[in-house]
Order: C-alpha cells, then structure tokens, then sequence
C-alpha cells in the first residue's frame, strides 16, 4: 500500500535523535515522491509534540484516510 496525504502510519525503528521510538503513531502532512514524509505526532490533548521528515522505510501505514477502521460481519 502507498503512503499517501493524511494517512496514519506507525514508527518501524527508533528515532533517538527525535525523541521517538518504534510504534509511535504519526499523521501524514506532506508526501515527497513516494520516498519521504512529513510526519505530524500528536499527543492525547490534540498538541503536537513531533513533526519531522521521514524517510519511506522509517515508517508503515496503519490506517488510510477515509478508509473504515473495520468492517462489520454479515449476520
């Protein structure tokens, strides 16, 4: 799956100099073909407390804007 504008991915490894570590999720703010994302972190109250570029094989997508968390069985 591409990573694309507003998706929700997930850290794949440590980012020590970020103050970040693996697992930590992040928005997409800004794509740069494919091999780089600007990446907004946000705590429980809504406040920023990262938004850093990262490279493509830094992080994975967990959720597409738009796209439904989950589906529901048919009974």
């Amino acid at each position: 799956m591409t990573i694309q504008l507003y998706d929700t991915v997930a850290l794949k490894v440590d980012l020590p100099e970020y103050g970040l570590t693996t697992g930590e999720v992040g928005a997409v703010v800004m794509t740069y073909d494919g091999t780089a994302y600007e990446v907004e972190f946000v705590d429980d109250d809504g406040m920023t407390y990262g938004l850093h570029t990262l490279r493509a094989e830094t992080v994975v997508a967990l959720h597409r804007q738009g796209q439904a968390l989950r589906t529901t069985a048919a009974a």
